[in-house]
Order: C-alpha cells, then sequence, then structure tokens
C-alpha cells in the first residue's frame, strides 16, 4: 500500500488553536486506499519523512495573513521555510497544495511554493482522483480543479450544484492528537457549504460555492454524538459561514440534538442577523450552544447597504433584541473602514454596540478590509485606484474608505475604544499569557461557567480602571 503525508501548515493559535478539518476530511478519505498520516504542524517534518517515507505529500494552506491591517502577519514565508523546505529536501514525493487559502491564489502559491500539482476547491474526492490518476499514469489535468505550475489560468474548480452534502466522518482525533485543542480550541464539525450571500469582500462563494448544500441533520447530530463519546466533554463548534442559512436547517439540527437528550456544549463562528429568530435561539439554547458568533460588520444603514449585507440597521436591531433576551452570550464582528465608511458611520457602529451589545458580549473590530481577487471589493478597488492592474494581492492588501483614510480611521477608532472595554481592536485580541493566566484564576475563584471572551474581558476591564 503506497503512503500519504498530509502536512498542516496552519501553525497560528491565536485567538485559539484551530484542529485542521479539512486535511482530516482528506485523510479519511483517502485512507480507505492508502497509508496515511497527517502532521500537524510543529517540528519534526524532516524526521517523519524520513521515517514514513511517502510517496506522495499533500500540505493544506488555509490561511495566508492574520488580517490585521495595523500590523499584518504573513505565514506564506514561513509557510516555505518550515513545511516546503523539508518536503523539497526529501525529494522522493509530489508536493501537492489545496486548501481554502491556496484556493483563493492558486497561481501565485503554485509559484511561490514550487508545488507540483494544486486542488482548487473541495479536496476530498479530487485528492484521491489526484492520486489514483498518478498511480496508473493518467492525466490529472483532467481532473476537475486540479492544476500543475503550467495551466494556472485554468485554475478553477467546477461550481458544486445545490443539493445534499455528503461528507466523510472527520475523526480528526483519529490523525492528530487532540490534547493540545481541548483547553482553548473547539472540535469543528461542518453542518452544509457553500454561501447565496453577495457580501462585497468574501471569499466563501469562491472557495465552496454559490449554492448551499447540506448535510442531513441527522448526519450531523450522529458526528456530534459520537465526538462526544469519543472525546468526552469537549466543545463542539458549527464552522459554517453562517450557521442559520438556508432557514430551517439549522433548527432541525438543534431540534435534533434536543430530541436525543445530548448533554454538549456548542458554539458556532457565525449566525446571520437576517436570520436570527426567536424560535432559532431558542432551540440552539435547548441544544447546548453557550456562546455565538454574530458578523454584522457594520451598524451603519449606509455601510451595510454598501457591503450588500442582505439586513439593515432595524433588522440588525431586532436580532441584537433576541439574543439578549435569551441570555446567549455573543461576539459581535465589526469591519471599519469599508465603502462609504465615514466618520459619522464610525459613530453610527459605536451607537449600535452602547445600545445593543450587552456589556458583558465584545465588540471585535477589524479596521480596513482584506482585498481577495474576484471579489467585487477587488473591482472597486481597482476602479478607485487603491491597487494597480495585474497587481498581485498574495500580500496583504487592504481597502479604506477614500473619504475617511488610513490615519483618519484608525484615529477615530482609538477614540471610540477607549472608553468602552468590551470593544476591541484585532489586533489586542490575542490575550497575553498574564491575562490568560489571570482569567483562568478568575473562573476558579469564582466558579464561573461562561464563555472564555467574557473571563478575559472581566481582566480587560480590571486593566484599564487600574491605569
Amino acid at each position: 500500500m503506497k503512503k500519504v503525508l498530509l502536512v498542516n501548515s496552519n501553525a497560528e493559535t491565536a485567538p485559539y488553536p484551530v484542529p485542521p478539518l479539512g486535511l482530516c476530511l482528506v485523510a479519511g478519505r483517502v485512507s480507505r486506499d492508502y497509508d496515511v498520516r497527517v502532521h500537524d504542524g510543529g517540528g519534526g517534518l524532516s524526521e517523519l519523512l524520513a521515517s514514513f517515507g511517502p510517496d506522495y505529500v499533500g500540505l493544506g494552506v488555509r490561511n495566508i495573513d492574520d488580517v490585521v491591517m495595523a500590523a499584518p502577519t504573513y505565514y506564506v514565508d514561513e509557510i516555505a521555510e518550515a513545511f516546503v523546505r523539508p518536503i523539497r529536501s526529501y525529494g522522493r514525493a509530489p508536493l501537492i497544495l489545496g486548501g481554502a487559502g491556496f484556493s483563493v491564489f492558486p497561481a501565485e502559491l503554485m509559484t511561490r511554493l514550487g508545488a507540483d500539482y494544486g486542488i482548487v476547491g473541495e479536496g476530498e474526492e479530487a485528492f484521491a482522483t489526484l492520486l489514483a490518476a498518478l498511480d496508473s499514469c493518467e492525466d490529472p489535468l483532467a481532473i476537475p480543479g486540479v492544476v500543475d505550475g503550467e495551466g494556472l489560468t485554468a485554475a478553477r474548480a467546477s461550481e458544486p450544484e445545490a443539493g445534499r452534502l455528503a461528507l466523510p466522518e472527520s475523526r480528526i482525533d483519529a490523525f492528530v492528537d487532540y490534547a493540545p485543542y481541548r483547553g482553548r480550541g473547539s472540535y469543528p464539525v461542518q453542518a452544509k457549504r457553500g454561501c447565496a450571500h453577495h457580501c462585497v469582500y468574501c471569499t466563501y462563494p469562491r472557495i465552496e460555492g454559490k449554492s448551499y448544500r447540506l448535510r442531513d441533520p441527522g448526519e450531523v447530530v450522529d458526528e456530534i454524538e459520537a465526538i462526544r463519546k469519543r472525546l468526552g466533554d469537549v466543545s463542539v463548534e458549527i464552522v459554517d459561514s453562517t450557521f442559520n442559512d438556508p432557514a430551517g436547517h439549522a433548527e432541525a439540527i438543534c431540534t435534533e440534538i434536543a430530541r436525543r437528550g445530548l448533554r454538549v456544549r456548542l458554539r458556532t463562528m457565525g449566525v446571520n442577523p437576517a436570520g436570527v429568530t426567536d424560535e432559532l435561539v431558542s432551540l440552539m439554547r435547548r441544544a447546548g450552544f453557550a456562546q455565538v458568533d454574530c458578523t454584522p460588520d457594520s451598524g451603519s444603514p449606509r455601510v451595510l447597504a454598501a457591503l450588500r449585507k442582505n439586513f439593515d440597521r432595524a433588522r440588525l436591531e431586532r436580532a441584537a433584541t433576541i439574543l439578549a433576551a435569551h441570555e446567549m452570550p455573543t461576539m459581535w464582528f465589526f469591519i471599519l473602514g469599508g465603502p462609504g465608511e465615514t466618520r459619522d458611520t464610525i459613530r453610527e457602529t459605536f451607537d449600535f454596540v452602547d445600545r445593543f451589545v450587552q456589556p458583558g458580549d465584545m465588540a471585535h473590530l477589524t479596521t480596513g478590509v482584506r482585498v481577495y481577487p474576484g471579489t467585487a471589493l477587488a473591482a472597486r478597488a481597482l476602479d478607485e485606484g487603491i491597487i494597480a492592474p495585474g497587481r498581485s494581492l498574495l500580500r496583504p492588501t487592504f481597502y479604506v474608505s477614500p473619504t475617511l483614510g488610513r490615519e483618519a480611521l484608525e484615529t477615530a477608532v482609538a477614540e471610540e475604544v477607549a472608553s468602552r472595554p468590551n470593544s476591541v481592536p484585532a489586533a489586542e485580541t490575542t490575550p497575553d499569557p498574564g491575562m490568560i493566566r489571570e482569567a483562568l484564576q478568575l473562573r476558579a475563584e469564582l466558579g464561573l461557567d461562561e464563555p472564555m471572551f467574557r473571563s478575559l474581558l472581566r481582566v480587560r476591564r480590571k486593566r484599564l480602571t487600574a491605569r
């Protein structure tokens, strides 16, 4: 049996470590026909290459940078040095790239990392088909989404059709040591793929498709139940771009979890304000959701329209009122500086924070909007002269409303944040070790069973008051 080594290049642990879901989905699929190992970041890659002796190496590229305009961290050079260099030194296996970051920048990363092949879009079936083609000396470039260093202009997988989504069981803990993720991470579960919305900056439709493909709610809950049986009391995160789109799917999942009486701690990375209803949040509470992230991006009617959000300020206020009524701990995510942003629209966002974000909840603030190729924002930035024709966007490039400018944006946000302990700029959302220790001590002393971000906000308030 031939051997496959899959390498997770995402070594970032801020604000919390993220288990390699996509890589383990691929591992689960190809383990039917190959001997598969997963290298989960860190050191020891050269030694594993030598001892395992893989016939093929797949490298997952999840993140390009940390999307922080004030002081961006660029990961590609580190990936080249820490992962590609030892793989190339091994030299006995084709290097195959994949992952969300690669799917956005296939041409640039094929060139920069010097890979043999890449997979644009979903990797489970494409990777298995590619390996079979290489085994049998068939043309790998006939496979949708597969590219090499010479066919980059065709680097696009076919658009997935709407319908049912069938996924191999991820079983992350079967391929990597899950212990490092127990403390601050969550076990990721995907309930669907695709996004039908039109936010000007977003890459989800490009990566996952523009139509929803839904997993059967029973299968999603089967996976959550299996995770609980294998790993015990771990937090489980639904990692869909928006958990509550389309209407009815999230409700069905929550209803099934409650019906089975599962005692599980849940969170989700995204709820769309347009779909927040009293019924949904009530069901989420019954199912065991202890935290949600809500991503309105702005509290300004004008900016919401410019970002092409599918809700207005009134609908956003209604969503916030419902979440508060159910005492659902919520992290709110805002992106300031986008199209149409002015000093007045920034005040409108902070007016929303003051009136609708609960004191114990966090408003996470990003300044500047990361520009990605193929998005409406990239076209606008080109028209406004913010980026030049033909310029690569691989290195972090940010859009800031020309009517405001970067300096005025940063000054305005700093002024607003100074009087609001629960409003935290993106550059400050990685807690220092001392803050984490204080938060853990506080949780132990007070017997707190709240989301960690709320404990960290307690420490932050204490520090700001002491200044």
